[in-house]
């Protein structure tokens, strides 16, 4: 952490003294205090998810949170812009007391950015609000710190007359929860991972120019790694008949060239036998959106296609499992602005069972991706909760404290509602209904059934008492879960907030 903190204090120099002396220009600050209490053993869903890890899965949480953050769009106006972040949580009823959420420093020259450090990002191409999460970058969990090179917006490309555009970004991190990992699987033979390294790359590309024509096309790939690090209790591998194949204990290589096999997915993790795969743990997802708008009415239509490793990234095997959205604004209507509809599915999973087609053995079984899970890293997860979609279920939830996602099989429907029906009120709604197989290694006999609910309304106090202050917010929440998958239970959860912004 010393370390980080010394480099992004190092990344700021880079611009021009003039530069230097605006960082306290325009400078967002903000002090939140929130609580969330329930009746049953599991929190409401949608107080724990997509929350960047903010969130805990015990009946009771609560913590202070404060924040300091510098958008590089305070110099807009100016071809060199300097941005940082530092967020800092102190929590009771969570995994860790105190949380360093975000802390960074970024550094842009027009649309090209540097950032340093961990920090929230937005998901792609939904609503931030009312989606149900993204398949291979999500919400869900704490933000990975990472040196990131970027066009984090749309940019568009000079030449086409303002028809094409693209935003991409290429990054290196590192996890920083090897202290949970350790504590969750004490006194288990379950497999967990330290000091392991992290990477990222997406290419986006959008289609159209609302000037001339009301209909864009939006898509393109993203992907991330797992790598490097270190691994034990690796002989509870299910698919392995002899534990004496292969150490338990494990040094993953970190060198150039498993930064080379993370970028360009090649080589071969430690004890894959006959049967090589990719070296580390590799997912990723296509996107493609579509959107029109007509007489201030916004419709969008999109698709996110998941895999895991190299299976499903092409057609080698049919794309059945999706999650498919749609999202609708109405104009000027102050009850529903937003509605939101997504259908999730991953119980498909077509990647090989045994490996793929060979010479001498062509035919091929399949159905076996096992999505979010590792035979080494365990799960596609930090600190315990899921970095993609959160309805896949996070390991915070296994009792068992194995690092794995027990539930990849599922089919879901999810609503997201949102409105402003009155001057300094504005509400979100959340309903969400899942069904799970388990997953194919260790499969649920019979079914079980989620549905989870949460209300939620922010209101600005000082429009009905002027004397109080403009950036004091209050926002109350109910959530429920229902159904035989998560213990039931009935919660609120309160939030006061207040915002500010420095000349």
């Amino acid at each position: 952490m010393k370390k980080l903190i010394a480099a992004c204090l190092l990344i700021l120099p880079l611009t021009t003294s003039s530069q230097v002396s605006r960082l306290g220009e325009d400078v967002a600050y903000k002090a939140e205090l929130t609580g969330a209490v329930s009746n049953g053993s599991h929190m409401p869903f949608w107080f724990t998810s997509n929350r960047y890890g903010l969130g805990s899965i015990h009946d009771n949480y609560g913590y202070l949170r404060g924040q300091i953050l510098r958008d590089t769009q305070s110099d807009s106006l100016r071809n060199w812009r300097v941005g940082y972040g530092v967020d800092a949580v102190a929590a009771a009823g969570m995994d860790n007391h105190v949380v360093l959420q975000q802390l960074y420093a970024e550094v842009q020259w027009r649309m090209l950015r540097l950032s340093l450090g961990q920090k929230e990002r937005p998901l792609e191409l939904k609503n931030q609000l009312l989606s149900s999460g993204g398949m291979t970058t999500g919400i869900n969990a704490r933000p990975v710190p990472q040196l990131r090179l970027e066009i984090p917006d749309f940019w568009t490309v000079p030449g086409t007359k303002g028809w094409f555009a693209l935003k991409a970004h290429l990054a290196y991190g590192a996890y920083t929860d090897n202290g949970w990992q350790r504590k969750f699987t004490k006194d288990t033979n379950y497999k967990y991972s330290a000091n392991s390294l992290y990477h990222t790359k997406a290419l986006l590309l959008r289609i159209g120019n609302t000037e001339k024509l009301p209909i864009t096309l939006s898509g393109g790939l993203e992907m991330s790694t797992q790598f490097g690090g270190e691994a034990w209790n690796l002989t509870d591998r299910m698919d392995h008949a002899s534990a004496d194949e292969f150490s338990s204990h494990q040094k993953l290589p970190k060198d150039i060239k498993a930064y080379w096999h993370a970028l360009i997915p090649g080589g071969n993790d430690v004890n894959d036998g006959d049967y090589s795969n990719a070296e580390g743990n590799h997912v990723g997802s296509w996107h493609l959106r579509l959107d029109g708008e007509w007489q201030d009415w916004k419709l969008g239509l999109y698709a996110e296609h998941f895999f895991d490793d190299h299976s499903q990234m092409f057609l080698q095997y049919p794309w059945k499992d999706m999650l498919y959205g749609g999202e609708l604004h109405f104009p000027q209507n102050p009850f529903v602005t937003d509605i939101v509809y997504e259908h999730l599915r991953t119980t498909h999973q077509s990647g090989p069972i045994y490996h793929d087609g060979t010479q001498n053995m062509p035919d091929e079984i399949f159905g076996n991706d096992d999505y979010y899970n590792h035979q080494i890293y365990g799960a596609w997860q930090h600190a315990g909760f899921g970095m993609g979609h959160p309805l896949l279920l996070s390991p915070i939830y296994n009792e068992s404290h194995e690092i794995c996602v027990a539930d990849n099989r599922i089919t879901a429907h999810h609503i997201g509602i949102s409105g402003d029906p009155y001057q300094g009120i504005s509400y979100r709604i959340l309903f969400t209904h899942e069904r799970s197989l388990g997953r194919y290694y260790t499969p649920r006999i019979n079914p079980v059934h989620g549905n989870y609910f949460m209300a939620e309304a922010t209101l600005t106090p000082a429009i009905f008492i002027p004397a109080l202050s403009r950036g004091l917010t209050l926002t109350i929440a109910y959530g429920q879960n229902g159904g035989s998958m998560l213990a039931k239970s009935k919660g609120a959860l309160l939030t006061i907030a207040y915002r500010g912004h420095t000349k």
